[in-house]
């Protein structure tokens, strides 16, 4: 072999190994997507908490059922983007490393098979949209209306992430 294909083997290999940094952002995504799915479901044990409490002592404030519904619906928020990490991971894993062979194996749900990196976008968009339309819910059960203008904007809202969601549905295929 010549000095010349000596270097070139040794440097795309060298490159070739490089995608091994990608395990980096795949540890990471799945320790950030495994402390979501904890923090949630803490949060959740803490309105269920507060819920019997309540309940025995016969006392809660006059916006206690908002309280429960705004802190289930944080951890929906939570539990989403854990879903997002956790797709991340699987699809950086699979597009950069390797096929994982359990969930080739496995009968279950293909959702985590990832084979472009279009796919994983598409997969991720659709989870952050999501995330988007959760947060925006919840940040409407704490706002206060005091006009019909208020109402309008309001409902506008809901017509438009409702066309956003038809539209995201639609253009994935289905009818």
């Amino acid at each position: 072999m010549k000095l010349l294909e000596k270097l070139e083997f040794v440097f795309e290999n060298i490159l070739w190994n490089s995608r091994l940094f990608v395990l980096l952002a795949v540890v990471f995504s799945m320790i950030g997507g495994v402390s979501l799915f904890i923090v949630a479901s803490v949060d959740i044990a803490g309105v269920a908490g507060n819920v019997i409490t309540a309940y025995m002592s016969h006392e809660h404030a006059e916006d206690f059922h908002q309280n429960i519904v705004g802190g289930l619906v944080g951890a929906i928020d939570l539990y989403l983007m854990a879903v997002v990490m956790l797709i991340f991971a699987f699809g950086l894993y699979e597009l950069f490393i390797s096929d994982i062979d359990p969930a080739k194996d496995s009968k279950s749900s293909q959702v985590l098979e990832i084979h472009s990196l279009d796919e994983l976008k598409d997969k991720l968009a659709k989870v952050i949209v999501m995330v988007l339309i959760v947060s925006f819910f919840q940040r409407v059960l704490h706002t206060n209306y005091d006009g019909a203008l208020e109402m309008l904007y309001f409902s506008l809202s809901i017509l438009a992430l409702s066309l956003g969601l038809y539209f995201l549905h639609k253009g994935a295929g289905h009818q």
